[in-house]
């Protein structure tokens, strides 16, 4: 164990002495202060607001889901769990699900973050019905609690499908969770509907 800790501990180190070489390379003119940068990266590596608005998630909700495999089809309707914890000091948000999809049992992790960096939420979701790591990136509205995210995934076939998501965290005992694909940069239409209530 302190043989890995020591290791990471080298990686880490040898992360910020290239990421300071890098930095002074490209500003010559202006040296840059190794002290002020390792200040900007631990701020940047600090949580805030929005880590604490994942962290208000933490616990057991129950999920009620409606699926469109067609838009002129009538939706398949499923119930299932989420467990959601946060990570490495409260850095990011991981729901472990598991429910129904196509009518058939299944498990996934969806991992959320805030980049202080970026300013932008990125979201990675893995689940037992692929081997793809789907990821989205996406900004809150005007009351910080309304996610829009946007991705994409390769299709069967070739090309790429799109997606736009809105997670809108209603309260601390509410969430709302809405997809919409399209296909080949065809019309979207909407996709899932999932309702989280705390347990």
């Amino acid at each position: 164990m302190r043989q890995i800790q020591f290791i990471l501990a080298v990686f880490c180190t040898s992360l910020i002495v290239i990421s300071v070489a890098v930095a002074t390379e490209k500003t010559a003119d202006k040296p840059v202060d190794p002290q002020a940068l390792m200040e900007i990266y631990t701020k940047l590596a600090t949580p805030g607001e929005p880590h604490k608005l994942l962290a208000s998630l933490t616990g057991s909700w129950t999920t009620q889901t409606k699926e469109w495999m067609h838009p002129q089809e009538p939706f398949m309707q499923s119930t299932g769990f989420a467990e959601i914890t946060m990570l490495l000091d409260g850095r990011f948000l991981q729901q472990r699900i598991t429910g129904s999809m196509h009518g058939k049992p299944f498990s996934a992790i969806w991992t959320v973050v805030y980049d202080n960096l970026l300013q932008r939420y990125i979201s990675t979701w893995i689940d037992t019905m692929s081997t793809q790591i789907f990821t989205m990136e996406g900004t809150a509205g005007a009351d910080g609690k309304t996610i829009t995210f946007t991705g994409q995934h390769a299709e069967i076939g070739g090309g790429q499908m799109t997606h736009r998501a809105i997670w809108k965290i209603v309260d601390g005992n509410l969430q709302e969770f809405v997809m919409y694909g399209a296909h080949h940069g065809g019309q979207e239409v909407k996709m899932l509907e999932t309702i989280y209530v705390r347990k």
